[in-house]
């Protein structure tokens, strides 16, 4: 039995484990015959495709089709629906994701017959040894920074870094449509998001890697937040070029006061701060690029801001597009540390994403870009024509005077941040959001935060809890009472001179129905979660479409 098939081990599947440690596995192609299980996943599907396009015979399997696996399929990727035994039989290779259970019948005999068994992240390591590699980590912000980075490389990189490789976790809003979250390109850059929620970010050493946030999540996990933030720790000393971390997240700079003197990585911190108000002893030296003159017209949907860039980073692009960020660690020359405007050099950015979120997230990505040799001003101007991640404050459409968005936050933090830009984008407007908990674990340990946060609304329904890995039986006395019974409490009181109103609807369809129903021309409705509750947008139109076409019969008969 090979080593990978051991390490999964009789009593479960680990996603940290490091299943290519010791194999002399470096180029793909040994690992002969794979099969990706759950290959119509975001995440899955790009790795089988980048795979499949290095010569690798790759098949997979999922429980329903999909544009993706019919897009496999075209590729000519050999895709079973239905997940079952035989679909491995003489698999050299089974890949999974944590989504996977232990007892699936494809992992039994992938472990029966010998099969090297590998998580996705097992592979994506891999991808990366032979590429210079952005990772993108964070409670929250990841998929709309790596969407972002990957967009201004494909509009506006040349040489080395035109037409790169990303596998993100959501498609791409563009002028021509969605576009698919992964894409396998001919440079030699690839853009992924690091996801820490089991841990197997702790397999990547990437060129670049970015933070986000460092705000505690998937406690499930990590137990403890000590623990989660440590977890960042180890992800940022593995980077092998340069860190871009935020400096107006605290657990950001509690990642950033623990990184001693061994870190291997050149430290870029971008915030809306001064050095002095982020400290010296906190900065340790590191680069800082701030975020000044924040500002969105009312209204309007964009976001404006300017990025004042020290100059030693700009010299990184004078070699061209392509220059090469280096592995030999350092914090930066000591250039630009200030503030003053002899040592930088003010980028103007205009975004079609509003917030002052994402001008942080396109910060991350337009510096991140300019440490791979892209000149800033270009990749500011790249960073202006991005429409946003799907499923990141993406209008569904306008019926009878009511806007429908929909948005995947799940966090407390993340919902804050969606509502502030709800309200500057749509202000005086009434504000309904219809919001699914995403686990009963994250639901019981932020239920006063998640009060706090929907209360900047004006009405909020909450449904049941999506339960992606857990169950209710695990979790009784969890349900979308939680946060009411929260709401009640002293710890999620309304900002002064407003009051939200919430309820409680099991059924996520019924629920839907009634925001439709008490909304009002003007009205802006929000579906909010990372579950399904994004399929209620259709159910809003269609009863919005339906009241507005029984109004204007009503009015034709008058």
């Amino acid at each position: 039995m090979t080593q990978g098939a051991q390490g999964a081990g009789s009593a479960g599947l680990d996603p940290t484990r490091d299943s290519l440690v010791g194999s002399g596995i470096t180029d793909p192609r040994a690992l002969g015959a794979t099969h990706f299980i759950g290959i119509g996943g975001a995440g899955m599907s790009v790795l089988a495709e980048m795979l499949h396009e290095t010569g690798v015979q790759v098949s997979g399997s999922d429980r329903q089709a999909s544009e993706k696996t019919e897009r496999l399929e075209k590729l000519g990727i050999t895709v079973h629906i239905g997940q079952k035994a035989e679909n491995v039989l003489g698999a050299r290779t089974v890949v999974w994701s944590s989504a996977i259970k232990p007892d699936n019948p494809e992992i039994l005999v992938a472990r029966a017959q010998g099969s090297r068994i590998l998580h996705r992240s097992d592979i994506l390591a891999l991808l990366m040894a032979s590429r210079r590699s952005v990772t993108v980590a964070g409670a929250h912000g990841k998929t709309t920074t790596s969407a972002l980075t990957a967009h201004i490389l494909t509009e506006a990189g040349t040489g080395r870094l035109a037409d790169p490789s990303y596998a993100i976790g959501s498609s791409i809003q563009s002028a021509q449509g969605a576009i698919d979250g992964g894409h396998v390109g001919q440079g030699d850059v690839l853009v992924a998001e690091a996801d820490e929620s089991d841990g197997s970010f702790s397999k990547y050493h990437p060129t670049i890697a970015i933070v986000t946030n460092v705000e505690p999540d998937h406690l499930d996990h990590y137990g403890t937040p000590t623990a989660f933030r440590q977890a960042f720790v180890d992800y940022a000393r593995r980077a092998e070029g340069y860190l871009v971390i935020c400096g107006d997240d605290q657990g950001g700079l509690d990642v950033l006061r623990d990184l001693d003197g061994d870190c291997r990585a050149r430290i870029v911190v971008y915030s809306t701060g001064t050095r002095s108000q982020l400290g010296e002893e906190t900065l340790k030296g590191a680069s800082l690029v701030r975020i000044v003159s924040e500002s969105e017209a009312s209204g309007s949907g964009r976001e404006r801001c300017t990025l004042r860039i020290p100059s030693n980073l700009l010299d990184l692009h004078a070699g061209g597009s392509g220059t090469d960020t280096g592995r030999s660690g350092g914090s930066g020359d000591s250039a630009g540390r200030g503030d003053s405007t002899d040592r930088t050099v003010d980028i103007p950015v205009d975004l079609a994403i509003p917030g002052l979120h994402n001008a942080r997230n396109a910060a991350a990505a337009i510096i991140a870009c300019t440490l791979l040799g892209m000149d800033p001003q270009a990749a500011a101007r790249a960073a202006g024509d991005f429409r946003g991640a799907s499923r990141r404050f993406e209008v569904r459409g306008e019926i009878g005077g009511v806007t429908l968005v929909d948005d995947y936050a799940h966090h407390p933090t993340e919902i804050a941040a969606l509502l502030d830009a709800a309200r500057r984008r749509y202000p005086n407007r009434v504000i309904r959001v219809l919001f699914q908990p995403h686990l009963f674990s994250r639901t019981r340990i932020f239920a006063d935060q998640f009060a706090a946060a929907l209360s900047q609304a004006d009405d909020v329904t909450v449904t049941g809890i999506f339960p992606a890995r857990e169950r209710q039986e695990d979790y009784p006395e969890v349900g979308p009472d939680t946060i009411l019974r929260a709401r009640r409490s002293a710890k999620a009181e309304d900002a002064p001179g407003h009051q939200a109103d919430f309820h409680a609807c099991e059924d996520m369809n019924q629920a839907a129905l009634d925001v439709a129903d008490r909304a009002q021309p003007g009205d802006v409705i929000i579906t909010v979660g990372a579950g399904d509750i994004t399929t209620m947008g259709q159910v809003i139109l269609d009863r919005l479409a339906s009241r507005s076409e029984g109004r204007d019969r009503r009015e034709g008969v008058r």
